[in-house]
């Protein structure tokens, strides 16, 4: 069945590329509803925007919708993969601003509060993507492909000089709670010698050693180190699914990622339904339904997670 939050759940931070405070609530909603973004600060003019790939505008960092009257929000993949993870199909997420709220540079804090307060079933069948045949977009710099598979998995490769990075593989079934334990406390990373560029060009102005891992060459300089020793390769994979999900329904079947970032994912989704002979809608029996991801995520886990 479908589902949604219990009840709303509110994060407070600042955004990380604009620095700037902001609120973000996650509502219940209805069945079918899917999920929404609504800009609470703006009086005038259409605030709601819809978390589907055709409303992503290119942006190189993160990933940012946008309605047709121009209200927009930005970095919403962690928030996006959290509630994909936890297996939430419709929410209203509201936010005074145009970025959502990095926290600690995770979606582990959205788990936490999704899971605290509880997913409630819906009296709905849930729909999913089923992929027939590959799809590939490339590009010089990389590629990414969904194929066909009885369930949804993800696979992962990058490529980094910085020996703190270095190359790090990793395939996962994302189904029992796989997100929640192995993906979403995995932080956003970026280059010590990229900190200075992105703070002159305007961007990171909320970026800290709280929020991100930052490496220079062999040496991690975020206190505390590592939770992984392959988290950079984990947190791709976390922001894959958050982009993933704006297909608009979870996806039955592969999804691999070769030096992938948003762009390109997004670029992905908009070739796959650009093919109508690529992919069908499904109504999950209970057995699809359990490898969706989401499907037997525990508090248990959560709290483990958030422990550890």
């Amino acid at each position: 069945m479908q589902t949604t939050i219990r009840s709303a759940v509110s994060f407070d931070g600042v955004g990380l590329h604009s620095g700037k405070p902001a609120r973000l609530t996650i509502r219940p909603a209805s069945a079918n509803h899917g999920i929404w973004f609504k800009r609470t600060d703006i009086a005038v003019g259409d605030t709601l925007i819809a978390a589907r790939f055709d409303t992503v505008e290119t942006s190189p960092l993160c990933t940012l919708i946008r309605n047709e009257t121009g209200a927009s929000v930005s970095t919403i993949e962690h928030v996006m993969a959290a509630l994909a993870g936890c297996g939430v199909h419709n929410a209203l997420v509201e936010i005074d601003g145009p970025e959502c709220p990095i926290l600690d540079g995770s979606s582990a804090p959205f788990v936490v509060g999704i899971m605290q307060r509880g997913v409630r079933r819906l009296s709905a069948p849930v729909r999913a993507i089923e992929i027939l045949k590959p799809v590939t977009f490339e590009t010089e710099s990389g590629w990414a492909r969904l194929s066909p598979a009885a369930g949804c998995f993800m696979e992962f490769h990058i490529d980094f000089v910085d020996e703190a990075i270095g190359v790090q593989n990793k395939r996962l079934n994302l189904a029992n709670g796989t997100f929640v334990r192995e993906l979403c406390d995995s932080r956003t990373f970026c280059r010590a010698s990229d900190v200075d560029a992105m703070h002159r060009a305007g961007k990171a102005l909320g970026g800290t050693y709280d929020n991100a891992v930052v490496v220079d060459g062999d040496k991690v300089l975020s206190p505390g180190g590592l939770r992984h020793a392959d988290e950079a390769v984990r947190h791709k994979m976390l922001d894959a699914l958050g982009d993933i999900s704006l297909a608009g329904a979870p996806i039955l079947g592969l999804y691999e990622g070769h030096k992938a970032g948003h762009a390109l994912t997004n670029a992905l989704l908009r070739a796959l339904f650009a093919d109508p002979s690529a992919f069908r809608m499904i109504t999950c029996d209970a057995d699809i339904a359990a490898r969706l991801p989401g499907a037997g995520v525990t508090m248990d886990e959560v709290i483990a997670t958030a422990v550890a």
